[in-house]
C-alpha cells in the first residue's frame, strides 16, 4: 500500500521542523557555551581591572608619599642654600672688617715708624747741639757710643 501524500508531506515537515528545533538548541548551547566562556573571561578581566585598580592606589599612594618628601626636600635646600648664602654674606663682612683692621695697624705702625725715625733723628739733632755746646764750652764727650755694663753685684747663696 501507498502511502498518502498529505501524510508523508506532514512527517516531513515534522521532520523539517524537528531538524529545525534540534538546529536551534545546538545553536543555544553553543551560543550558551560562548555566553558562559565571555563571562568567565569578563570575570577574569573585572578581577585584572580590580587589582590594577588596587595596584594604581597603592601607586597614587606612593606617589603622593614621594611628592611630599620631595617637596620637604626641596625647602630643606632652599633653607640650606639661604644659610649658604648668608653665611657666605658674614664671611666677606668679616673678611671685610679684618683687612680693615689690618689697614689700621698697618697705618698706625706706618705712624708710629714715622714718628721713631722723627724721634731718631731729633735724637741725632739733640746730640749734636749738645755736642756742640760741649765743645763750645770744653768739656769731655759724656755720651759715646759705646756703653759700659755695670756689673750686677749677686750675693752668692750658700
Amino acid at each position: 500500500m501507498a502511502p498518502s501524500a498529505p501524510r508523508t508531506r506532514a512527517a516531513a515537515a515534522l521532520r523539517m521542523k524537528q531538524i529545525d528545533l534540534d538546529n536551534q538548541s545546538h545553536t543555544i548551547r553553543c551560543l550558551r557555551a560562548q555566553l558562559a566562556t565571555e563571562r568567565r573571561g569578563l570575570a577574569t578581566m573585572k578581577k585584572e581591572h580590580e587589582d590594577t585598580q588596587v595596584a594604581l592606589e597603592a601607586s597614587l599612594k606612593v606617589i603622593v608619599g614621594l611628592t611630599e618628601i620631595g617637596l620637604s626636600m626641596s625647602k630643606k635646600i632652599e633653607r640650606m642654600k639661604a644659610k649658604k648664602q648668608q653665611a657666605r654674606e658674614s664671611h666677606v663682612v668679616c673678611h671685610q672688617k679684618f683687612q680693615a683692621c689690618i689697614q689700621e695697624a698697618e697705618d698706625l705702625m706706618q705712624a708710629q715708624h714715622l714718628i721713631i725715625e722723627a724721634l731718631v733723628e731729633e735724637k741725632d739733632s739733640l746730640l749734636q747741639t749738645i755736642q756742640g755746646l760741649q765743645e763750645a764750652n770744653g768739656a769731655p764727650d759724656p755720651f759715646d757710643d759705646e756703653w759700659e755694663e755695670e756689673p750686677e753685684e749677686h750675693p752668692e747663696e750658700e
